[in-house]
């Protein structure tokens, strides 16, 4: 009977792992913006995850062909992009406010592709929390008005993050592995000539690159691990909505590590953000079991 329970319980909390651990990282790698920046920073989290899961994967023993390629070329490229305006983005906003803006590129794949009348009610709560987050503050609402960059940056992340996804769908039909790997090789050619631009030989110093490999460990390659075993064990919906904790750990993370207090509207909105994500998969209709290549690299992902 424990057992059964055990095995019952243990997809979930890989899943609860996996966020926590990209949370976790993510949080620690903003210690390096000061000494490389936020492109230095991307740089080496992409750099050592492409390399760590090339290692793990070795994609060239699946022979990929030309058309898969350019299909997973393309896929990479979205996914660096993403990855780069996701750490421009918490460079200049709270954490947990990042992801949750983020959150809603998926919410609207979900949608756009379901077209029920339900999801509309999630959408639009999500819409509500975006309210909250980015409406009131220009009219005094909030003191803590936030940096209309880092908006910017968030809301571009999302949309790579609803790109991420359709084009990860597509590719679905190759070995995840294979995908992923490759995809982050790519990512990584798109967000290194900015992290070089931005910190130059930094980068290739000792202390910062280990820091570097331990980040990408923790935000990449621990996680990626995690969700590989959890979906294998777990619906699509469940494994949906176990991942839409992100916000809520993320704003933790970013208050216990980085110092990152919120106001009790935006941890409502964040909350309502997290709400609309659950009930979207909740209620999705049953499909496939999700492939690891639509698999969430950044957080966020590689972000």
């Amino acid at each position: 009977m424990q057992d059964s329970l055990w095995q019952r319980l243990l997809p979930s909390l890989a899943v609860l792992g996996s966020v926590s651990a990209l949370c976790l990282g993510t949080s620690f790698a903003k210690h390096l913006f000061p000494v490389v920046g936020a492109q230095g920073t991307t740089a080496l989290r992409v750099g050592f995850s492409a390399l760590l899961l090339l290692l793990i994967w070795r994609p060239w023993r699946f022979r990929p062909t030309k058309a898969n390629l350019g299909q997973i070329a393309v896929f990479g490229v979205v996914l660096g992009l993403m990855n780069l305006l996701f750490y421009m983005a918490i460079k200049r906003l709270p954490f947990g406010v990042t992801v949750a803006i983020e959150f809603v590129g998926p919410l609207s794949v979900a949608v756009w592709t379901s077209r029920r009348l339900l999801d509309l009610v999630w959408l639009g709560l999500a819409a509500l929390g975006l309210f909250l987050l980015l409406v009131l503050p220009m009219f005094g609402v909030q003191t803590n008005t936030l940096d209309p960059v880092g908006l910017c940056y968030a809301i571009l992340a999302s949309a790579c993050w609803a790109g991420y996804i359709v084009l990860g769908k597509r590719a679905g039909h190759m070995h995840g592995g294979m995908v992923v790997s490759l995809a982050l090789l790519t990512a990584a050619v798109v967000v290194v000539p900015f992290g070089i631009a931005e910190a130059g030989a930094k980068l290739l110093q000792p202390s910062i690159l280990l820091y570097g490999l331990a980040v990408a460990a923790i935000s990449s390659a621990l996680p990626y691990t995690l969700e590989m075993f959890a979906l294998k064990r777990l619906s699509s919906g469940a494994f949906s909505t176990m991942l839409a904790t992100e916000p809520a750990i993320a704003a933790i993370a970013g208050m216990l590590v980085l110092g990152e207090l919120l106001t009790a509207t935006q941890w409502s909105a964040i909350g309502l953000i997290m709400f609309a994500a659950m009930g979207s998969a909740l209620t999705a209709k049953p499909s496939a079991p999700p492939q690891p290549a639509a698999a969430k690299a950044e957080e966020p992902a590689v972000a």
